[in-house]
């Protein structure tokens, strides 16, 4: 999510709070953004030298970079050697997969109980923004963007950042092969009709059906995981 869209929406990153000066933050941002949307996909060899030409940064900042992208499986760092996109990792999916549902699915019983209208309204904003770039293949990163700014608004809805945070940094492999599902026909259509569900559930304080409809949501792109993986067999470990 990038920093912009955030700040629309009133919602703060947790990192940059840690990040000196804010430049590595933009850089890990950056790159981590690259390789979710796969610009930079599996097995790409990451150069230093060249990072620290394309950020205008000493290696300081790209080092802690790639540490905080080491912690998320998103890069693999061979010392004194090089730093390689890592694969996308099945087990991780799942892993990530299970933590998402586990705790969204709590967000959204607990958002239709509340009757929180404020969160409803920025729900459906972020839903008309992406309205807005769905029938444009070339926007695709943003609608990936708006997609995963929609969860966090639920999140923060209930002042659980943090845990929209933790379910970040465990999502990097499911993000990539959410990144690979997207363009298939109807996907797109479908993860909308997924988000107006969810918020029209919340918003009429039914929460067996916010459940459900956060449920059905999350399930599309993992019951795909085996097809995705026979068709881009070279970005699985």
């Amino acid at each position: 999510m990038t920093t912009s869209l955030a700040s629309t929406f009133g919602l703060s990153d947790p990192h940059a709070a840690t990040l000196p000066g804010g430049t590595v933050q933009r850089v890990y941002d950056d790159l981590r953004k690259r390789i979710i949307t796969l610009q930079l996909p599996p097995d790409t060899t990451l150069s230093r030298n060249e990072l620290t030409e394309t950020y205008e940064v000493s290696q300081t900042p790209i080092r802690e970079a790639m540490q905080l992208l080491k912690q998320e499986g998103l890069v693999r760092i061979y010392p004194q050697s090089k730093t390689v996109v890592t694969r996308i990792d099945v087990p991780q999916i799942y892993e990530a997969h299970f933590l998402r549902v586990a705790l969204e699915t709590e967000v959204c019983r607990r958002l239709a109980g509340a009757g929180d209208n404020a969160t409803v309204t920025r729900a459906r904003s972020i839903i008309r923004m992406q309205e807005a770039v769905a029938d444009d293949p070339d926007q695709i990163a943003i609608f990936q963007e708006l997609d995963e700014l929609f969860h966090q608004t639920l999140f923060s809805g209930l002042k659980r950042g943090g845990l929209h945070q933790l379910i970040r940094e465990r999502s990097g492999h499911l993000e990539r092969i959410r990144r690979l599902h997207l363009p298939e026909k109807g996907k797109v259509l479908n993860i909308l009709a997924g988000h107006r569900a969810i918020i029209e559930a919340i918003a009429a304080g039914d929460e067996a059906a916010a459940i459900d409809a956060i449920r059905a949501h999350l399930s599309q792109t993992v019951a795909k995981v085996e097809d995705l993986r026979q068709e881009f067999p070279h970005y699985f470990a």
